[in-house]
């Protein structure tokens, strides 16, 4: 099976802000030197430009696009709570997570909202443990089920909702959630976008020293040694804020539906390819 954890996108470069920028008309920046690398803060809405400090980016300049790793089904639930075991209806023990991504279309116009996108969210429990798969390496088999699965539709306002648990940890990799934003960039091709959230370190040590995180141990990595994690850097960290139930946290992503190289589909179902199930025998880092 093909290494789920090759990286599928990149960083923005300057010259890629640059020309996102100007064809949304939306503000421009000078000195753009090849290679250099531009990191935006999502929270903040603005973009460190190498040496020279920090220029205003709108909020929604395209995120980096990361693995799909081998934990994602296709299962078409929709809904915006997911708790819920669907064959049992028991709710998933965890510290209750909102989650909401403000997906926008970069296009001539500047930054507007896209409605109708479809967004699948997939994560671990509170245990490192995901729905649907026999894993023998970590040590469980939740085949048939689907807890912590759920795709939303966009509205008007380019929003989609979601209510989840924090996640817990397992070996290999940094807490985090997956997600998806799947659209129509033309009639008849469909654009995608893979990607992961991830979550402050002070936050998580929080979270993971109560019940029933506490029950697993200390993980054994930060997001400052997950390989994944560095391919984006701050740029995919949710910035979480306390609730009366939890935590609520909220993430904007911009597409340019334009840029066929970032929204290719995933080569979703064939096997070894990414995104295939992981083998039972030797799953890959999800």
């Amino acid at each position: 099976m093909d290494n789920d954890d090759l990286p599928v996108g990149r960083v923005l470069s300057r010259r890629d802000a640059v020309r996102l920028l100007a064809v949304a008309g939306a503000a421009t920046v000078a000195g753009c030197a090849r290679g250099e690398t531009i990191y935006v803060d999502s929270v903040k809405g603005t973009v460190a430009l190498g040496d020279t400090g920090a220029a205003a980016m709108p909020a929604c300049v395209a995120k980096p696009e990361l693995t799909v790793g081998p934990y994602f089904l296709d299962r078409q639930l929709d809904r915006s709570d997911i708790r819920a075991e669907p064959t049992t209806g028991a709710i998933k023990e965890g510290l209750p997570l909102a989650l909401a991504f403000n997906v926008s279309r970069i296009d001539a116009g500047g930054c507007k909202p896209l409605p109708n996108a479809i967004v699948d969210v997939w994560q671990c429990d509170a245990l490192g443990v995901y729905s649907g798969f026999l894993d023998r390496m970590v040590g469980f088999d939740t085949t048939g089920q689907k807890f912590l699965r759920g795709f939303q539709r966009t509205d008007t306002g380019g929003v989609a909702r979601f209510t989840t648990v924090y996640p817990g940890w397992y070996r290999g990799r940094t807490v985090h959630i997956h997600f998806k934003i799947r659209t129509e960039s033309s009639p008849n091709q469909a654009y995608e976008f893979t990607s992961q959230v991830f979550f402050p370190e002070s936050v998580t040590d929080q979270v993971h020293a109560q019940a029933p995180y506490a029950s697993k141990g200390q993980r054994d990595l930060k997001n400052a040694q997950d390989g994944i994690y560095r391919q984006a850097g701050d740029t995919l960290l949710l910035a979480p804020t306390k609730t009366a139930e939890g935590y609520a946290a909220a993430f904007d992503v911009g597409l340019d539906l334009s840029d066929a190289q970032v929204g290719r589909p995933d080569r979703m179902g064939r096997p070894g390819g990414p995104g295939g199930p992981p083998q039972p025998q030797r799953p890959p880092a999800a």
